[in-house]
């Protein structure tokens, strides 16, 4: 059999984990063949593969990014205008030259989205779930956050003795669209006083109140927001954003954004640090490469006993497969009652 593989959407700690245990359990257990397509979906759209063998694999467990490359590219957004193909169509007919047998989508939302897609138009496709926001409700966890986290507990860290120094509030903003998961635990670990999610809509005047009953104590406030954090009652428009191929607007400003109304209600000075891409970067934690090569091992048994449509899910300390419409269907986000337990230490 001849597996084709692809990792779409952002990059992320943990996917060269999940790469090298494919490839290396597909070759030992069963003698598959394997071939990686770059850039996500647009290696399969366009047919750009490169050889995946274990020789390419060595060496990439404690790597960040990903040896194939990556990308935004919709193939359900492509137009029909190829010769009447859609891209679904171009993937389906890419594949079938090439002589892929099965393909293993590795990726978040979005790309599973796709591979949803293809399974429903009779292509042999595998899920692994791959997002830093760990917002798919079909698995517990997903690779990658775990390291997110790490890296913005460390940045809290660091800025809680330099906020002190100078009496400054700080505001640090870290990832999460939809859902306030790296927020919530970056924040809590750090000792934030304040974090925001977008779940739950600030009240910018409860915000400086936490900051100026800090400011009452010897020590300076940290403010933790998710980038998709908003406030109550917002008549934001979005309309002149910047859209992905998938449609999500490109976030990013409420940081700077806090830190103008916190120095302008309190009068305390504020900065903001947008730690953006820097949680995506660098060597996984430990945690995460495990679960990523936990996942890549159960993703091409999926593969083996004929499990096409399925993605590979955590579920307590086991690996199971669910469907892939289940898998993207609804987003996981902070329930109320996990935002209650951190409220508990604001201010």
């Amino acid at each position: 059999m001849r597996v084709g593989v692809l990792t779409g959407g952002g990059d992320c700690p943990g996917l060269n984990a999940v790469i090298r245990a494919v490839v290396r359990t597909g070759a030992a257990e069963a003698g598959y063949e394997f071939i990686g397509f770059r850039d996500g979906w647009r290696g399969p759209l366009e047919g750009d593969t490169i050889p995946l063998d274990v020789q390419a694999v060595r060496g990439i467990l404690p790597r960040g990014g990903t040896i194939l490359g990556s990308s935004r590219t919709n193939p359900l957004a492509e137009s029909a205008a190829e010769g009447g193909r859609s891209g679904i169509e171009r993937i389906k007919d890419n594949l079938a030259s090439l002589g892929v047998d099965a393909l293993i989508a590795i990726g978040g939302e979005d790309t599973l989205g796709v591979a949803n897609h293809l399974h429903e138009a009779g292509t042999h496709v595998v899920g692994v779930p791959k997002t830093i926001d760990n917002d798919l409700s079909a698995t517990d966890y997903t690779f990658g956050f775990d390291t997110a986290v790490n890296i913005a507990m460390e940045a809290i860290d660091r800025l809680h003795t330099t906020a002190e120094s100078h009496h400054r509030a700080l505001i640090v903003e870290v990832m999460g669209r939809s859902a306030g998961w790296i927020a919530l635990h970056a924040g809590v670990a750090g000792g934030a006083n304040v974090i925001l999610i977008p779940e739950q809509p600030f009240d910018i005047e409860q915000v400086c109140a936490w900051v100026e009953h800090r400011f009452q104590t010897k020590y300076a406030a940290i403010v933790v927001a998710s980038e998709g954090a908003h406030p109550k009652a917002s008549d934001e428009s979005t309309s002149d954003q910047r859209l992905d191929a998938f449609g999500h607007v490109r976030l990013g400003g409420v940081g700077q954004m806090l830190a103008d109304e916190i120095e302008r209600r309190t009068g305390k000075e504020a900065r903001a640090a947008v730690l953006g891409h820097i949680q995506r970067g660098g060597t996984p934690t430990a945690f995460d490469r495990v679960l990523a090569t936990r996942f890549g091992v159960h993703a091409i048994r999926a593969v083996e006993a004929g499990k096409f449509g399925t993605m590979v899910a955590l579920r307590g300390t086991d690996i199971i497969s669910v469907p892939l419409g289940e898998a993207t269907s609804v987003l996981k986000v902070v329930p109320p009652e996990r935002y209650a337990e951190a409220e508990i230490f604001f201010g």
